[in-house]
């Protein structure tokens, strides 16, 4: 997996192979920024590629701590996700699970039809479904699914492997019996080499052995953690690579016929998706796969209100003020600092700003807009001879 880090400025050079695929960067005497936030997939290096918001840059006065990724690291150092990575542990799996958030927090936004997904850019592949063209989910969604059934499904994976291994390693008696001499002791046959019921790779089991192979693949090519918790003979190296190549899909095609329950065809369809989107990205060099958004703080700002604004607003409230501006997030809550727990408008403003950034003048004072014009629109209604649906009898800036 590799990681690139939005506006940061990149030698050219340096990441020409990584930034195969993608349009849209602005060249700087010499160097190149992306201003996009997102996921992409190289077709050239056959791998995943995240740029990750600029949140993760911390700003310091010393000259060779500006723009590093946790104040340590310069981003061309940490682009390579794989094991020579200066990154330590708990670091590089935070950035796995920090790629896959953003990564959702896009396709969240994207289906909100009351955003403003213009800022979103997607292209997937088209795939042929009983007849009619539909559009496919991304190579990562793909990834994503199977790891998530595998950690929600492990009941489902002991059940099949417990039915399908009971009376293994139980002695055939009529076998044994028919194939083996016998010693006599104390008028009591003894067989010293008794014949065991021999097991047998059925379909069921074929499948799970595809399965974890796949997972297998994708916890040593995309750096993904996988949990491969059942003891088989996985497919690896030359083997899976002709899986990889066409033969996933022809052999999941002549075992599909052999299961009837909904979570074994929701296991076939997943590992089917694999090989099949595998295949297609790996000859189709020009083909772009990418979920991209422009103006990411657009999507941060959507995240923040999600968690904590009110929907609808208090007491009829807009976001656009009469005065131009517009507030982030707004809500009533209990007050934390009154005895009699008053409900009380609580404003807030998201800023989307590198680690370490200082907020500036401007920011403070549109809180104090914000205050006021909430008190005006509180003091409007009381001067109606109105009265307000949450009860709040006087706007309180926090």
């Amino acid at each position: 997996m590799r990681i690139l880090i939005e506006e940061y400025q990149y030698n050219v050079d340096a990441i020409k192979d990584v930034l195969y695929g993608i349009d849209a960067l602005e060249n700087v005497e010499g160097k190149v920024s992306i201003h996009y936030v997102g996921y992409y997939y190289n077709v050239l290096l056959q791998d995943c590629v995240f740029i990750l918001p600029k949140v993760l840059l911390m700003e310091d006065e010393e000259e060779e701590k500006v723009n590093l990724v946790f104040g340590k690291y310069r981003p061309e150092d940490i682009m390579n996700l794989d094991e020579h990575n200066p990154l330590k542990k708990n670091e590089r799996d935070f950035i796995y699970k920090f790629a896959v958030w953003i990564y959702r927090s896009i396709v969240v936004y994207k289906n909100d039809k009351k955003l403003d997904t213009s800022i979103v850019y997607q292209v997937t592949m088209q795939q042929v479904l009983q007849g009619k063209y539909t559009r496919s989910n991304t190579y990562l969604d793909i990834l994503l699914s199977l790891i998530q059934f595998a950690k929600e499904n492990q009941n489902f994976f002991f059940y099949i492997v417990k039915n399908i291994h009971s009376g293994v390693n139980r002695i055939n008696w009529t076998r044994t019996i028919a194939t083996q001499p016998a010693i006599i002791q104390n008028g009591i046959p003894v067989y010293s080499n008794p014949v065991n019921k021999k097991h047998q790779i059925n379909f069921d089991e074929e499948l799970i052995v595809i399965f974890f192979s796949i997972l297998n693949h994708i916890s040593k090519v995309y750096g993904f953690q996988t949990n491969i918790y059942i003891q088989y003979n996985l497919i690896k190296g030359k083997k899976f690579e002709t899986y990889l190549n066409g033969y996933g899909c022809t052999r999941l095609r002549q075992i599909k016929y052999k299961y009837f329950s909904d979570k074994s065809l929701e296991l076939w369809q997943l590992c089917y998706a694999f090989f099949n989107e595998s295949h297609k990205l790996k000859v189709s060099t020009a083909h772009k796969e990418y979920l991209l958004v422009k103006n990411f703080y657009i999507v941060f700002e959507a995240i923040i209100d999600e968690l904590i604004g009110d929907k609808p607003l208090p007491d009829k409230m807009n976001k656009e003020q009469e005065d131009g501006k517009i507030i982030d997030h707004l809500f009533t809550a209990k007050s934390l600092i009154d005895n009699e727990n008053k409900q009380t408008y609580y404003i807030g403003d998201s800023k989307y700003y590198k680690m370490g950034h200082e907020i500036g003048p401007k920011s403070v004072y549109k809180q104090y807009t914000y205050a006021r014009n909430v008190i005006q629109h509180n003091v409007d209604i009381f001067n109606a001879k109105g009265t307000t649906d949450s009860g709040v009898k006087l706007g309180i800036f926090s």
